[in-house]
């Protein structure tokens, strides 16, 4: 089993910003790697303490992905850590050559490698 991480910060805190923030990830993830629906065993979404509006997961929602287990849960709150940030874990039953993990906009501080 192979899994693929992404974040996206920062996200302001109104059901909008949380639902756009959060599709746009999952579209990244899914085009950089090349997978489907069919492809995803699992997926986990963590957010920091200030994201309170709305659940990542109900995007994943929006965007079809009916068929897939998807859970939500609070970030371990960290003073260093990004404000409005959502990050996601992807579990794939699909053997990938090469996974491509996604941080967008101020997330990318949280790799600087990528």
């Amino acid at each position: 089993m192979k899994s693929i991480r992404g974040a996206i910060a920062v996200v302001e805190n109104n059901e909008e910003s949380i639902m756009s923030s959060s599709k746009k990830l999952i579209n990244e993830i899914l085009i950089n790697n090349a997978i489907t629906e069919n492809n995803i065993e699992f997926v986990i979404f963590t957010v920091t303490s200030d994201i309170t509006e709305a659940f990542p997961a109900k995007a994943f929602r929006e965007l079809g992905m009916t068929s897939i287990a998807a859970i939500d849960t609070l970030a371990p709150n960290i003073n260093s850590d990004l404000s409005g940030c959502i990050r996601i874990l992807i579990y794939l039953n699909k053997d990938l050559e090469e996974i491509n993990h996604v941080y967008l906009e101020d997330a990318k501080k949280l790799r600087p490698d990528r």
